[in-house]
């Protein structure tokens, strides 16, 4: 049976792409890693002035161009940046010669219409008629598939940060089923609005700095959370087999969650980060990799529970260690996609990329073989992903 042959057949990544503050094309956004120059802008929020991380200038004309089709005059931002990063990533064949399902996630929706509409349910009393189908979780997805012309799956889900590479889970789950023959996946954010901004500063995650080097991710010696929001969308192709079209081969995967004491907490060890990753470690056959693009998203708890779980895991074998999120801020689900773009161009170009807050104790390999991938999501679940070169 074909879904047998399946789960012995390697998952490629033939398409990745990704519109954020680094960029809105492979060059682009590459040339930002290679500049390593933070991408945050200030922005009034009531009476706060707050650090953010905005969408490139050429991402926010090609958004703009596609507010003109009259299909997409009503749809949430964080429907554009799905919309405008599966064009890039995404070939015309993948939809007119294979079966392929589409799984785009968001942490906090379509926040930005849905705060718009309540406020106007307060003021009138009623809303617009366009409310409850453009503020669904689903709509995503599904208007990804209406732009590309997809017939097969369009599911969606939130896992708030790793809802990306939880996405990348489904689609390896429905391929080795023999149930498409490719999938779509990612994640896409636009919640820099006031009532998410407000969510995070109840929280005391927000980073209260006055530079622009604004979030500290990967600082362990920090002393007060340096959260910076962000704004994008990432999204990847996945198929069974290898062919010219691959960029990188999924070796491995692993997902965990543990016992939380409060919503938004993880433990000091971040046990379900070793679990995960141990999961991808046994998947891959592997005892260690060259280096790992870790979630570290600035607070003072997770950054340091993540390394205490890396180096309980790899010991004296610890890989090079580095991250994003103080380039490009924190983009909830589109995070982990963000992430795993990084990875994906570190092998391509055989080049490692530092963290300026953290000072790796070992030299890059003349030739990066494989790099994980970390995410983690409110409620403590983990997702490790390892890559390796074709």
């Amino acid at each position: 049976m074909p879904k047998y042959k399946n789960l012995e057949l390697p998952i490629s990544i033939s398409g990745i792409a990704s519109v954020s503050a680094l960029g809105s094309s492979s060059e682009e956004v590459w040339k930002s890693y290679r500049d390593a120059i933070p991408l945050f802008t200030q922005k009034a929020v009531g009476d706060s002035v707050l650090w953010v991380s905005e969408i490139a200038s050429e991402a926010d004309r090609e958004l703009w161009v596609l507010q003109q089709d009259p299909r997409y005059k009503k749809v949430d931002r964080s429907v554009l940046f799905a919309i405008l990063a599966a064009r890039k990533a995404v070939l015309p064949k993948h939809f007119s010669e294979k079966n392929t399902g589409i799984n785009i996630g968001s942490s906090r929706g379509a926040t930005q219409l849905f705060e718009q509409y309540h406020s106007s349910f307060l003021k009138e009393n009623s809303v617009s008629t366009y409310t409850s189908p453009t503020t669904t979780l689903g709509n995503i997805s599904s208007w990804v598939g209406q732009d590309l012309g997809a017939k097969g799956v369009q599911i969606e889900h939130s896992v708030t940060c790793s809802t990306a590479l939880h996405a990348l889970l489904n689609g390896i789950a429905w391929l080795r089923a023999g149930m498409a023959d490719a999938f779509v996946v990612g994640g896409s954010e636009a919640a820099l609005t006031p009532f998410t901004f407000a969510q995070m500063q109840a929280l005391r995650l927000y980073s209260a700095s006055t530079n622009k080097m604004a979030c500290e991710s990967l600082r362990l010696q920090k002393t007060k959370n340096t959260m910076v929001l962000g704004e994008g969308a990432a999204v990847a192709v996945i198929e069974t087999g290898i062919s010219q079209r691959t960029q990188a081969v999924v070796k491995g995967y692993g997902i965990a969650s543990e016992i939380i004491t409060h919503n938004s907490s993880i433990t000091k060890d971040a046990d379900c980060f070793q679990q995960s990753m141990r999961m991808a470690l046994k998947k891959a056959s592997l005892e260690t990799v060259d280096c790992i693009v870790m979630h570290a998203p600035g607070t003072v708890q997770g950054d340091t529970a993540e390394y205490n779980a890396i180096s309980a895991v790899f010991k004296e074998q610890l890989p090079l260690l580095t991250s994003n999120k103080w380039l490009v801020g924190h983009t909830f689900a589109a995070s982990g996609m963000l992430s795993l773009e990084l990875a994906v161009m570190l092998l391509k170009h055989n080049r490692f990329i530092e963290n300026p807050f953290f000072a790796n104790q070992r030299h890059a390999p003349k030739t990066l073989k494989s790099v994980m991938v970390n995410a983690v999501g409110f409620g403590g679940n983990a997702v490790s992903i390892i890559i390796s070169k074709p």
